[in-house]
């Protein structure tokens, strides 16, 4: 790190010129909750992303399983619309961002250019996942096992501790709608700790119903933050369905 995070001041609900509708707040900090499924912590100009499984296309076509191999591509380029959007100074990438260790030197050389062109002129931090679990060489960015800042701690897997922000366990939530079923990605929240969706163009989703999820918040005591096309959805766990 160069020193370029700083301490909280006062809550905002706009960054980067983009106005922002929905928040979610923990341990104090009011963060932006894009329906995309990333945060935004505007005092910080920090933009937070879980589970990009990059090439997770290649590495199952080098176990027999042909899937089209375009997700880095997709899960980039959605990346670089946030980017556009938020501008961030702070980029952290919350654990299995490749869905191998290998999964770098597998990458296409015009998506290797987008991801460099994604790092230019800002913080990139790289947490540790258990997909890929050791740095990455000549990928950019710096690398960390967890992150501290203020009262926040960005972290891959969720351990449940006070102000934490975690990936791993790709949440989605089932609602009854109407006589429908509608199921979707969402933030699970409680005000003390978040685990966020899965951001890659090829990761699934593990319903918020799942005891993992009691393990991490207690019973069922949480939102749901349903992902929507231009916002998001505000559930009770309790009110979802297996």
């Amino acid at each position: 790190m160069t020193g370029a995070l700083r301490e909280p001041r006062s809550n905002s609900a706009r960054g980067g010129g983009h106005q922002i509708s929905h928040t979610i707040t923990v341990s104090g900090v009011t963060l932006a909750a894009d329906p995309a499924g990333v945060l935004y912590w505007p005092e910080q100009r920090l933009l937070c992303v879980a589970d990009l499984h990059l090439e997770k296309g290649s590495s199952f076509a080098r176990r027999g399983v042909l899937l089209p191999p375009y997700d880095t591509r997709a899960t980039l380029q959605a990346l670089h619309a946030l980017m556009a959007r938020y501008a961030p100074r702070v980029v952290i990438a919350l654990g299995d961002s490749f869905h191998d260790g290998e999964g770098a030197t597998r990458m296409a050389a015009p998506d290797r250019d987008l991801l460099t062109q994604l790092q230019h002129g800002r913080e990139w931090i790289w947490i540790a996942g258990n997909h890929d679990p050791d740095p990455v060489p000549r990928i950019g960015g710096a690398f960390a096992q967890a992150l501290a800042l203020g009262p926040i701690e960005f972290r891959h897997e969720p351990s449940g501790s006070f102000g934490e922000i975690a990936g791993h366990l790709h949440p989605s939530a089932r609602i009854a709608w109407r006589g429908h079923a509608i199921v979707r990605r969402c933030f699970a929240a409680d005000g003390s700790r978040i685990v966020m969706p899965a951001f890659g163009a090829y990761t699934g989703g593990l319903n918020v119903l799942d005891y993992a999820f009691a393990n991490i918040f207690g019973a069922y005591a949480f939102t749901a933050h349903l992902l929507g096309g231009r916002r998001l959805y505000a559930f009770s766990a309790a009110h979802c369905v297996g």
